[in-house]
């Protein structure tokens, strides 16, 4: 569905990425990891249409978006929800929805308007019951699952989620999390940077580390997971087992000066 080759982009002078080549299958979750500064917003953003590569190419179904807009990838079925939700904070719940899917506006009738934001409210209940308030008065967890649910009101064929989970609590990222295994189970491919690298490659199909603006190293989500390198260096979990070895030799040891002291 989605294959970036060769891109190459960045602000200004800048130069962000180098070279990174990716793939997104329909119906897959694809993660994209890697410390801060790697790339991997940029990323998103290339695919996007808010920044324009300088070389490569990016295929939507075949076709080189590369040099669209942003308005003209949107309508293609390619929808970005950025990083710290930028939803539109002065204006309702309800009307953020709207704005969502402004795009089939004209040519949607009523009841298939209604239809389409009951289905994104069946995903987010808690936001149904706020659709009169303002949306800067939601919790954070709320403004996200309203960031998410105002793409989704686009119809997207593909969802590029860029850092859900930031700065949420465990029972709101398990609620997000869901929703987007959900999201799979319809057909939407994902395409998801996440700081909780860990989290994001237990649901992937497939995962890519990211660093210094290309592609480090790429497999199966469950493969990386299992990945030593991956787990020093981006999911903690080798400093846990340096730490859990040297537990066990300190009880070894305790145990040993015991046996030791009781035969003297």
């Amino acid at each position: 569905m989605l294959e970036v080759r060769g891109v190459h982009a960045g602000y200004g002078a800048v130069p962000v990425l180098h070279g990174v080549n990716l793939k997104v299958e329909p119906g897959t979750i694809v993660a994209l990891i890697g410390a801060n500064g790697a790339g991997k917003s940029t990323t998103l953003k290339a695919i996007s249409g808010l920044v324009a590569p300088t070389r490569g190419k990016i295929f939507w179904n075949g076709r080189n978006i590369a040099r669209l807009s942003a308005p003209e990838i949107v309508r293609l079925g390619v929808v970005h929800v950025p990083e710290s939700r930028q939803i539109f904070e002065t204006q309702s719940v309800a009307n953020n929805l709207r704005l969502g899917g402004y795009i089939h506006a004209r040519r949607t009738p009523r009841d298939e308007w209604d239809r389409q934001q009951a289905q994104v409210l069946a995903l987010f209940p808690d936001l149904q019951p706020r659709l009169n308030d303002q949306a800067g008065a939601l919790s954070g967890g709320q403004q996200q699952m309203l960031a998410i649910a105002r793409g989704l009101m686009t119809r997207p064929r593909l969802l590029l989620l860029d850092a859900p989970s930031l700065g949420l609590g465990p029972q709101i990222i398990e609620v997000i999390f869901a929703v987007i295994q959900n999201l799979k189970r319809q057909g939407i491919g994902v395409l998801l940077v996440e700081q909780n690298a860990a989290l994001a490659l237990q649901i992937a199909d497939y995962g890519y580390v990211m660093e210094s603006g290309a592609i480090a190293l790429g497999g199966a989500g469950q493969q990386l997971l299992r990945n030593e390198e991956v787990a020093r260096r981006y999911l903690g979990i080798g400093n846990a087992r340096e730490e859990h070895a040297n537990s066990q030799t300190r009880r070894e040891l305790t145990e040993n000066l015991r046996v030791v002291l009781q035969g003297l």
